[in-house]
């Protein structure tokens, strides 16, 4: 038996990579279809395709008898969870946390300047050759309220201070404090809510979590709010969120969709207040060195015998 390691980027396109173990490239292929590089039951630190279905990174999962990491390049992990009970005990599951904060918050600042400012309609204006205007909302002096203060939202909250908003609130799934101030609970949300201008949602998706921007959570946000999901499309509820833009009542601009990718013909495409980009917060020219600084890094550790960094959950442990 080999000790295998799957890569979905060439090995000899990575700079350091540590001498000695098996290196084989899996990118998943055409939606999974491509055959296995090698025997999956050889395989001990496989990284998960990037940027592809879900069912193909968990297709090789349940053969991976010698597994002993799963290595994520996406923040969030949730795609590849589900895989994870078809793996011996002992496991480790580790994310990408270092690698997407710059260009997701990049992409949140956009999003929110965007919505703020009229982008879309003044992009409409020009499709028509019509030379539009109006009055539109800053962002300076404006309640900023960030629902997953992990690594992304801290770096959301970095970009935000350049342009004068008039405070930054904190919100994650359990009490702390920062440099910059203090991080309230998920339990304080509903008191919370009423006075954001701009909601920002970065925070995993989890089960509690998933469907937290629920028709009480929206009710909860000020008239003319301004919700921007970046985090996961489950977090939000899409019917409860088109039930608020029909009425007008607040504005999304969403980055992640439920579902995912959005068909044709889905309301959302066409309700009213909704800038909506393919979910592109990771996929940036900025992904590249640090996906292979995150994978040169993990894999040093890992023939070292060093502990791995950004370990999420290790099978077979109490609850996974």
């Amino acid at each position: 038996m080999t000790a295998d390691i799957w890569l979905p980027l060439p090995p000899e396109e990575i700079e350091g990579l540590p001498k000695g173990p098996n290196y084989l490239f899996w990118d998943g292929g055409d939606d999974g279809g491509q055959e296995f590089p090698g025997d999956p039951a050889d395989c001990v630190f496989y990284v998960v395709p990037y940027m592809r279905p879900a069912r193909t990174g968990i297709r090789p999962l349940e053969r991976m008898r010698a597994l002993r990491v799963v290595q994520t390049l996406s923040a969030g992990t949730d795609a590849v969870e589900p895989g994870l009970r078809h793996l011996p005990p002992g496991v480790l599951l580790c994310n990408a946390r270092g690698v997407h904060e710059a260009s997701t918050a990049e992409l949140a600042l956009t999003l929110v300047l965007a919505s703020l400012r009229g982008v879309p309609g003044f992009v409409r204006d020009q499709d028509r050759g019509r030379w539009g205007g109006g009055f539109h909302p800053a962002l300076a002096d404006r309640n900023v309220l960030i629902v997953g203060y992990g690594a992304i939202g801290a770096a959301i909250e970095d970009r935000l201070v350049p342009f004068e908003v008039a405070r930054v609130t904190r919100v994650a799934r359990s009490a702390r404090t920062t440099p910059r101030g203090p991080v309230h609970p998920l339990t304080d949300l509903p008191a919370l809510l009423p006075d954001a201008d701009v909601v920002i949602l970065s925070t995993p998706l989890t089960e509690t979590t998933r469907g937290l921007a629920d028709a009480e959570f929206l009710a909860r946000m000020k008239d003319g709010a301004l919700l921007v999901n970046v985090a996961r499309g489950g977090v939000v509820d899409t019917g409860a969120l088109l039930a608020e833009l029909e009425r007008g009542r607040i504005t999304a601009a969403l980055d992640v969709t439920d579902p995912e990718p959005l068909p044709a013909g889905h309301p959302l495409w066409q309700a009213p207040g909704v800038l909506i980009s393919p979910h592109v917060g990771g996929p940036t020219s900025a992904f590249r060195p640090r996906a292979e600084r995150l994978l040169t890094g993990q894999l040093h550790r890992f023939v070292n015998h060093e502990p791995l960094a950004n370990v999420v959950l290790t099978t077979g442990a109490a609850g996974v």
